[in-house]
């Protein structure tokens, strides 16, 4: 798949993969922005993408910002439907102690782009019985017994 980008900005790149099999690509920032801790700020990217029909754009957040700055996408994924035509802008979250500056070209986020399935809807009074049934919150989450210690070396 070939995916038209527009650039909107002067300091905007391209998407960009750091290895050939990645599934994400790197989102960059055009603008400084600085999120002060415990709050979230909207940074663009200045690219717009024309996503094919069947597909989506999910935007979501980088591992190392995360882990080493505390920035996260507040609404993660978030999600590019194929219709949208406007620049592609990032809401991140500083769940950090101290404020954060995003600075232009800095990485700050990944795109994949996921085919997606339309179904229609349709009501009906009943559903089909599961092996879950209506189990919700925790309700798969299974129960690890301790270790038993381990067996004596001694005589028998």
């Amino acid at each position: 798949m070939n995916l038209l980008v527009q650039l909107l900005h002067s300091a905007a790149r391209l998407p960009l993969r750091a290895h050939p099999d990645d599934a994400g690509a790197d989102l960059f920032a055009v603008e400084a922005v600085t999120i002060p801790a415990g709050e979230r700020r909207d940074v663009g990217t200045g690219i717009a993408l024309a996503i094919p029909e069947g597909y989506a754009g999910l935007v979501l957040p980088r591992s190392g910002l995360a882990f080493r700055q505390g920035l996260m996408v507040v609404n993660s994924p978030g999600l590019i439907d194929a219709g949208y035509r406007g620049e592609v802008r990032v809401c991140l979250f500083n769940s950090g102690a101290e404020a954060f500056t995003i600075e232009p070209g800095d990485r700050i986020a990944q795109l994949l782009i996921q085919a997606v399935a339309t179904p229609t809807f349709s009501a009906h009074a009943s559903l089909p019985a599961s092996v879950r049934g209506r189990g919700g919150f925790g309700s798969t989450g299974l129960r690890i017994p301790p270790a038993s210690p381990p067996r004596s070396a001694g005589p028998r």
